[in-house]
């Protein structure tokens, strides 16, 4: 695979993924209702709910990183929300079938887990894949859409990774993360994890080449929390009902990165602390 359409290449995620890929030799189409503030690689605008715009964009590529949605669960109504994740990937999942395309990788979300995690907590941290608790109609899209991918790679043969990202960072970003040290309740949402735009890119890049079959999902995470405090201080002071999984270091994240580790070869090489 040496041509990649990125969806949302435009973005936080898209634009980290397309110097990436470009840095490792690919050639890139940035596929975008909006335009890139740099002339990273050659744009195409379109509208990803348009199924005819969507197939158009993508010919000629090889593979598609999907990246384009809501990047939050805040901002719109709930219906629009949903309808707008849910079929921009419908037609991106579609195109890639209608092409060709052998491997679909695409932004799922931690929201998936279950947060914000202090309406439904999880029994055990790190929380891993097999945990889903949607609570929003944001999370809900996102769910929906691992299942598409599941019955699209089943009709197709083709491989689709989904990467459940959790909150996104670039370098100027980790500027705020000492407002955050004396109250952890502001990051308590997502059990304190973030992850570089850098180790995204880095995943998005290893998703395309990763020796899998069928459907997979993986959080995305940076290795550590955002905090100074040890885990062991602040599940205690905010989840106390919830168990830390043994071998859990004081500082490592608690959205665990294990199965992104162990299949994609993914290794967070981005910290806050340094």
């Amino acid at each position: 695979m040496h041509h990649i359409a990125v969806t949302g290449g435009s973005g936080k995620a898209g634009r980290a993924t397309i110097r990436e890929l470009l840095a490792h030799g690919y050639r890139v189409r940035n596929v975008d209702i909006a335009a890139p503030s740099d002339d990273l690689a050659p744009f195409q605008k379109t509208d990803l709910t348009e199924l005819g715009e969507t197939v158009e964009a993508l010919h000629g590529c090889d593979a598609v990183i999907h990246l384009a949605a809501n990047p939050n669960p805040t901002g719109r109504t709930e219906e629009v929300m949903f309808r707008h994740n849910t079929g921009s990937t419908y037609n991106v999942f579609r195109a890639a079938q209608l092409l060709g395309m052998q491997r679909v990788v695409w932004a799922s979300s931690e929201t998936a887990l279950g947060l914000p995690f202090e309406r439904r907590p999880p029994p055990t941290v790190p929380v891993d894949e097999t945990y889903s608790a949607p609570e929003s109609s944001y999370a809900l899209s996102k769910l929906i859409s691992e299942e598409m991918a599941r019955q699209f790679a089943s009709w197709s043969g083709a491989t689709y990774v989904g990467l459940r990202f959790t909150n996104i960072m670039e370098q100027h970003d980790y500027a705020r993360f000492a407002g955050w040290q004396d109250d952890p309740t502001q990051r308590q949402w997502n059990f304190w994890a973030y992850v570089d735009a850098r180790d995204v890119a880095q995943a998005c890049r290893k998703s395309l080449v990763a020796p899998l079959t069928g459907a997979e999902v993986f959080v995305i995470a940076a290795a550590d929390t955002c905090m100074h405090r040890t885990n062991a201080e602040l599940m205690a002071a905010y989840f106390p009902a919830v168990t830390i999984a043994p071998g859990t270091g004081p500082h490592d994240t608690l959205l665990s990165i294990d199965k992104a580790r162990r299949l994609l070869g993914y290794e967070p090489q981005h910290s806050w602390r340094s």
